[in-house]
């Protein structure tokens, strides 16, 4: 699979694109049936979906983020958050160079909490950082996927990353998905004691309920969900644009 864009400067130039999108992974276990990559190529899935339908200047992956929760599992790989913050920021000045002034992440690891805090802060000054999907979004994909589960009980290498995976990228995906449910609901001190403390696996949720056609009806869903998002960024593009042209500031 082609994680990295192909585009060229002239494939870019025509485009014209106003917004740039960022895929956010992670490189980090999901127990044995999914690759250390999962989250990468999940968010690259849905980051390059949103590029083919949203005129969208489509960014390489980060493909290691914030995982301190699955370190003790081999294989785990993390940035500090004060690392991710810099990145980020370099990447928002960088491209703020070339006029396009608003950044989506989209985001497919859930401890990257301090993309939150980003988001905040740029967003005082304009429509500048949107964080995609939100848990709405993702809670929206799965009520239309027909999946089993919900986003608590099947939290990590579950039903929802195994069924994209198994639609996108079947070759990542090992048979010993069918037997590696395992239920942790009570999570109460995650933060405290990391994944280990709840699963030996590393899974958390029923990957055994995943079909690829969930997998499809989940992506699907959340590039309809992104034109809501669209909308609002591109309503504070045009006001900003007028806004310029009648020389106010």
């Amino acid at each position: 699979m082609e994680l990295m864009t192909t585009a060229s400067s002239t494939d870019v130039a025509d485009k014209g694109a106003r917004i740039a999108v960022l895929p956010v992974g992670s490189f980090e276990q999901h127990g044995d049936h999914l690759p250390l990559i999962t989250d990468t190529v999940i968010a690259c899935l849905i980051a390059r979906q949103l590029a083919e339908n949203y005129p969208l200047l489509l960014l390489p992956p980060l493909t290691i983020s914030c995982s301190h929760e699955h370190e003790t599992f081999a294989g785990t790989v993390s940035l500090s958050p004060a690392t991710l913050i810099a990145v980020i920021s370099d990447i928002r000045r960088s491209l703020a160079r070339s006029g396009i002034t608003t950044l989506v992440l989209v985001n497919a690891h859930g401890g990257n909490y301090v993309l939150s805090n980003i988001a905040q802060q740029a967003n005082t000054t304009g429509r500048n950082v949107v964080i995609y999907p939100g848990r709405d979004d993702w809670n929206r994909a799965r009520q239309v996927a027909g999946m089993d589960t919900d986003s608590h009980n099947d939290m990590h290498g579950g039903e929802l990353e195994t069924s994209i995976l198994l639609h996108a990228e079947p070759d990542l995906v090992r048979p010993s998905f069918r037997n590696a449910d395992h239920e942790a609901s009570d999570r109460s001190h995650l933060h405290l004691l990391g994944m280990a403390a709840y699963t030996s696996s590393g899974i958390i949720g029923r990957p055994s309920a995943a079909t690829d056609v969930k997998g499809k009806a989940a992506l699907d869903a959340l590039t309809k969900s992104f034109g809501e998002y669209f909308a609002l960024i591109t309503m504070q593009t045009e006001r900003g644009s007028s806004a310029r042209d009648c020389g106010v500031s």
